[in-house]
């Protein structure tokens, strides 16, 4: 049995992005992952090459980071986060860079993605709160597979129960911001989803089949 750890956290970008007036520009060689720097100069223009640069911390600005809350979270706690970004491929809360606008290109960074994504998360539970457009440019492979939990969130009034989408990005940017705050460390998905039932209504199903998700489910009741 490995030892425990905090999950790591896997998010999507946000579409609204808050763009500084005045600072520095992107330094790509001090991002984080440096195998993808080639891809990522790849895809910068001029205009992102010249433009103030900004913590991804600061960066986004949508439903799930407004409930995360970043700036709050404990010391050191954000270092568990990594966001799946179009424009830059993977980042750290720490690294600095533009706003941005693109849509995701799968096969543009799928190979680059897969070293360094399957060596950081090799035998470590993983919170995947990432939409499906995101989702499809990685996935660990092998028996980490296994270690991935996906979060849906579904809304139940009277016993009937349907899927949300607004409230959904809110929820799991609660649930990841739980996770931090209470510094959980697990070894398996179902301790991970005892650790997030200490303050939700969750339901986990095991993978469909290999290669597949652990589907966790956050159950609203109204």
């Amino acid at each position: 049995m490995p030892a425990a750890r905090p999950p790591l956290i896997l998010l999507p970008p946000s579409e609204t992005k808050w763009s500084p007036e005045r600072g520095k520009p992107i330094d790509l060689e001090s991002l984080v992952f440096p195998e993808l720097t080639d891809l990522r100069r790849g895809l910068l223009d001029n205009e992102l090459r010249a433009a103030p640069a900004t913590t991804a911390a600061r960066l986004y600005t949508g439903v799930l980071y407004a409930a995360l809350d970043i700036p709050s979270l404990p010391a050191g706690a954000a270092k568990h986060i990594v966001v799946i970004s179009a424009q830059f491929g993977a980042l750290r809360m720490t690294d600095r860079v533009p706003a941005y606008k693109r849509e995701m290109d799968a096969a543009y960074w799928r190979d680059g993605l897969r070293p360094p994504l399957d060596a950081l998360t090799k035998g470590r539970v993983m919170l995947d709160c990432r939409s499906a457009t995101y989702a499809t440019v990685w996935k660990p492979a092998g028996t980490d597979a296994a270690n991935r939990v996906h979060v849906g969130v579904v809304e139940e009034k009277n016993g009937v129960r349907k899927v949300v989408s607004h409230s959904a990005k809110k929820a799991r940017g609660e649930v990841a911001r739980h996770l931090l705050v209470t510094g959980a460390k697990v070894r398996t998905p179902e301790e991970l989803a005892a650790a997030i039932s200490t303050a939700f209504t969750v339901e986990l199903e095991p993978p469909a089949k290999p290669g597949q998700p652990y589907e966790l489910t956050v159950v609203q009741r109204g």
